[in-house]
């Protein structure tokens, strides 16, 4: 059977790719900058019906994050001393994790959850995975500290990444994370149809901000750089982040458990019922780790 692109694999429109492919020809400096563009701009996905629930319950304000000067639009959930952290992927919202927000709920938790930079409820603007972690930071500061951090697809590499620099958390879960910056790159670049010397501009573009190599934000790096017991779900059909990718990140965690599932791509295993079973025993579960 012909697997079907999920829900955020939103093909790029044929004229942006061979306007993409004419400004490479005029000047690859300027396809660079025009991909670069495009690579930073979240796409703005309806809310549905099935996430107007936690929009209505939940205690909404927007925040500012000083470290980047932009606004974003945090979800509350629950009213218990102990918390979790949601954070979604790309191109996603606050809210699209709602069944796993309610899950901490019934456990006693209150949820802290927000639209990155560019998504959901925040303002308009371009933004970038540096961005997600500068979030969570002062997230912690303002509402933390978190007990638990749950992640999906950027979102996960975020919370490894902000509990490789600074974010003391008792257990982390990502389901469906993808893992090397630089291949990230490479597939976007590759799904505009340009040569991959533009992907390799990119980067050093990126490099140049952030003072440091790309790939230093990979999910394996921050991985192989904590002792926090960390969850893996990703399911087999994932058609945005191959499922290949966690035989290195497990390889590079300290303290990793896998649990795949087929047949559910990269956004229906948010509120699969054996999922939601797999985090809540898995946080349920006595950790040794000291925090």
């Amino acid at each position: 059977m012909e697997k079907k692109p999920s829900n955020n694999q939103v093909p790029i429109p044929r004229a942006l790719i061979l306007f993409a492919k004419i400004l490479y020809r005029i000047s690859p400096k300027w396809a660079t900058h025009f991909a670069i563009y495009l690579f930073s701009s979240p796409i703005r996905h309806p809310r549905p019906a099935r996430e107007d629930q936690m929009n209505k319950n939940s205690r909404q304000s927007l925040l500012l994050i000083p470290q980047v000067g932009k606004k974003i639009q945090i979800y509350q959930l629950g009213d218990f001393q102990k918390k979790v952290l949601i954070v979604h992927g790309w191109s996603g919202r606050g809210t699209q994790l709602f069944k796993i927000a309610d899950a901490m709920v019934a456990m006693g938790y209150t949820t802290i959850s927000f639209d990155a930079p560019g998504h959901g409820k925040s303002p308009k603007s371009r933004t970038h995975m540096k961005e997600y972690i500068q979030c969570i930071e002062h997230l912690e500061k303002t509402f933390g500290p978190f007990d638990f951090a749950i992640g999906h697809s950027l979102g996960g590499m975020a919370v490894l990444n902000s509990a490789a620099r600074f974010m003391k958390v008792k257990k982390i879960v990502c389901i469906g994370v993808a893992d090397i910056v630089s291949d990230i790159v490479d597939s976007f670049v590759k799904r505009l149809e340009l040569s991959l010397d533009i992907s390799t501009r990119i980067q050093k573009v990126f490099e140049t901000k952030l003072g440091e190599p790309m790939n230093n934000y990979s999910a394996s790096f921050a991985a192989s750089r904590i002792d926090t017991p960390v969850l893996f779900a990703h399911d087999k059909d994932d058609l945005d982040v191959p499922f290949a990718v966690t035989k290195n990140l497990m390889r590079n965690c300290k303290n990793g458990t896998l649990f795949v599932t087929e047949g559910l791509g990269h956004n229906r295993i948010l509120g699969d019922a054996r999922v939601l079973e797999e985090i809540t025993t898995f946080l349920k579960k006595e950790s040794h780790e000291k925090i």
